[in-house]
């Protein structure tokens, strides 16, 4: 495993998760559920800026490494299935959604290892839909975290809702474009190990 300044940021997102969680564990009189929120929504927005940064170091320090680029969408793919978990958990987001999400990230990484190892992982690229639906679930998830109004119009819990949904139609329509991408290969390789 190489350690550099990429990975270390990788890994702090990783350990970041149970801190997330655990706020809302603490007692109301350690810290009230106003600061709850708002402490959760810097961890979650600390991370995520963590994940944009650990990439652009990796590329503009040459440190790129096969450990890093398989990290990276671990801690990815961890905190955004607490943040939901911790979401439905709050009753600020319905379940469906929450599976929905996490479901279709358990699939793509899964269809994507499957095409790695056949050689075919370009077919099932991170495509621009998968980057539209990722930057509005991170939008999304610090809102309903903080679950407060921002000024006297600004309604986080209605907007993070709405771009939730946004974000839950959007992963639906992603998977099934990497699904139409692997079709091919899949039927490819199975005529293959039937002869």
């Amino acid at each position: 495993m190489p350690y550099n300044l990429p990975n270390l940021l990788t890994w702090l997102r990783i350990l970041a998760i149970p801190l997330f969680v655990g706020i809302y564990y603490l007692p109301h009189d350690w810290l009230s559920p106003v600061n709850q929120n708002l402490v959760a929504t810097l961890i979650f927005t600390g991370a995520a800026v963590t994940d944009w940064l650990d990439g652009y170091l990796a590329r503009v320090l040459d440190q790129a490494s096969a450990f890093g680029a398989f990290l990276d969408p671990v801690a990815d793919k961890l905190m955004v299935s607490a943040a939901l978990i911790v979401l439905v958990y709050l009753g600020r987001l319905d379940a469906p959604i929450a599976l929905i999400i996490i479901g279709r990230e358990i699939t793509v990484s899964a269809l994507r290892e499957w095409m790695a190892q056949i050689g075919q992982s370009k077919s099932v690229a991170v495509s621009f839909l998968g980057k539209i639906k990722t930057s509005s679930q991170m939008i999304a998830i610090p809102l309903l975290l903080y679950h407060e109004n921002i000024g006297e119009y600004f309604n986080s819990q209605q907007i993070g809702t709405w771009l939730i949904y946004i974000a839950a139609v959007l992963t639906l329509w992603s998977m099934f474009y990497y699904l139409k991408a692997a079709v091919p290969q899949v039927l490819r390789n199975g005529s293959d190990d039937a002869r």
